[in-house]
């Protein structure tokens, strides 16, 4: 199925589009003076916040499916170490994918083919028909764990996470013909379909610090999920690209 293509043809596209997302956070940076930046950074220095918030946008792209989504993304911490932070992970994003029947498991293929062979006898489909059903689909994202963080720099904090948590797809299939219409009546009675179903990866980014408290982050997430298992042949890598500004406040842990 298309899975192989998302998890090898397309792995130097993600990097690009992750370092895009890093050249967005060093322009925001390369925006304010040079001489405030000095300043800021040499507060920023040694200061390690309890706390620590992140908001901005995401975009989470299932490459197996054609689905690309935008939406918002957050995240809020405790910093327990230099090194070690505890927090939970929340995002929500929307967009648009095609159905078609290479996508569906080996008996719903079966099934959609001998239908549509009916049809096409009765001549109500052209012989070379392909069903393709245009879906509108809305992601939300739960997560909670751990992060590693690399504290050598002055102007810029790396981390990496383990990505485990549950999503939440709801799907709505939109049938543009009679045939469309007893495909998705079979596979989505009421119209739409919602799941929840676990996924696991890794995930990581930096965040550039604007001054003691503020700071831009640029980031990525590669998670494996399955959602749908009943009609879906394959789960699916997803990746989120995220950027936006965080924000550190609290007592001092490093010292």
């Amino acid at each position: 199925m298309k899975l192989e293509l998302g998890l090898n043809s397309d792995f130097t596209g993600r990097l690009v589009r992750f370092a895009g997302i890093v050249g967005i956070g060093l322009g925001l940076i390369a925006g304010a003076s040079a001489a405030a930046q000095q300043t800021m950074h040499a507060q920023a220095q040694n200061y390690v916040s309890r706390y620590d918030v992140f908001a901005g946008f995401t975009d989470i792209d299932s490459p197996a499916l054609g689905l690309n989504q935008k939406g918002f993304h957050t995240q809020a911490g405790v910093i327990l170490r230099r090194w070690l932070s505890m927090g939970g992970d929340y995002s929500v994003a929307s967009g648009h994918e095609t159905l078609t029947t290479g996508l569906l498991n080996a008996t719903l293929q079966a099934r959609v083919a001998g239908a549509q062979a009916g049809f096409i006898k009765a001549g109500l489909l052209p012989p070379n028909y392909v069903l393709m059903v245009p879906t509108d689909a809305f992601t939300q994202t739960f997560a909670f764990g751990p992060q590693l963080t690399f504290r050598h720099f002055s102007k810029a904090t790396f981390f990496l996470r383990p990505s485990l948590g549950a999503l939440r797809e709801h799907a709505v299939p939109k049938s543009t013909d009679p045939f469309e219409s007893v495909i998705v009546k079979g596979l989505a009675p009421a119209g739409f379909k919602t799941d929840w179903t676990g996924f696991y990866g890794a995930g990581g980014g930096v965040d550039f610090a604007l001054s003691k408290h503020l700071g831009v982050r640029a980031q990525m997430d590669a998670v494996y999920n399955h959602p749908f298992d009943d009609l879906l042949a394959s789960g699916r890598m997803t990746y989120r690209y995220s950027v936006g500004p965080s924000f550190h406040f609290g007592r001092d842990v490093g010292k």
